[in-house]
């Protein structure tokens, strides 16, 4: 778990507590943070990107991975506006690969985890969409590794507020995963499927651009309530 001082985490907490008052929170956080402690580096993954589309929406074909990176962005924002240092794996609809030659899958996923530590991560958050056959499945999972304490406890804590989301979302439990991403770093990280790109209900969500803001804010959310 992430360790900041006292007045840090009582800033922090009225993030969580005061979500209209978020621009004034932020503010007084940034300078505390900076003063005290050091602002702590999230890393943002956006999964998929360039010919890895990931999956598609059931009715308008939309990209996964360009869902994923707009969320990113969003979630970016939020943490930036909160005073946090913070690091995209990707910024681009371009995947991380290099050459489209066989193993590029790999490389992408070996190119994240260097991404990951180079900057030494205190935290990672992989952005996806869900999909299953059954098409009336919805809502988020959040996975962390089964190996990390610290990793479930801030799927709960991301868990509980996306399960918060407007639009009738259906409440879910955080799961753990054997995933690439959750095991690039000691730090705590989770991989967020937001919603499914199979259920049309989801799909026509995840095109709105104000709602993919209420996802990337639910998982801010989340993070402060892990930290506080």
């Amino acid at each position: 778990m992430l360790i900041a001082g006292k007045k840090t985490i009582a800033i922090v907490t009225g993030i969580v507590l005061c979500g209209a008052a978020i621009g004034v929170c932020a503010g007084i956080y940034a300078q505390s943070a900076s003063a005290e402690n050091g602002s702590p580096t999230i890393v943002i993954d956006a999964g998929h990107g360039g010919i890895d589309a990931g999956v598609y929406g059931v009715n308008t074909d939309v990209k996964e991975s360009d869902i994923n990176l707009a969320i990113a962005k969003e979630l970016r924002g939020c943490f930036v506006n909160a005073g946090f240092n913070c690091v995209m794996t990707r910024s681009t609809q371009a995947g991380l690969y290099g050459s489209t030659s066989k193993g590029f899958k790999m490389r992408d996923m070996q190119k994240r985890k260097e991404i990951i530590e180079e900057c030494n991560a205190d935290m990672v958050i992989s952005i996806h969409q869900n999909t299953c056959p059954l098409p009336s499945r919805r809502g988020s999972h959040v996975f962390y590794d089964p190996d990390s304490g610290s990793g479930k406890q801030l799927a709960e804590c991301v868990q509980k507020y996306m399960n918060e989301l407007s639009g009738g979302v259906e409440s879910n439990t955080a799961l753990a995963g054997d995933y690439y991403m959750l095991k690039c770093t000691a730090s705590p990280s989770i991989l967020v499927e937001c919603a499914f790109l199979s259920n049309a209900e989801d799909e026509q969500l995840l095109c709105d651009a104000d709602y993919r803001g209420e996802i990337a804010y639910a998982i801010f959310k989340g993070v402060v309530y892990y930290m506080s």
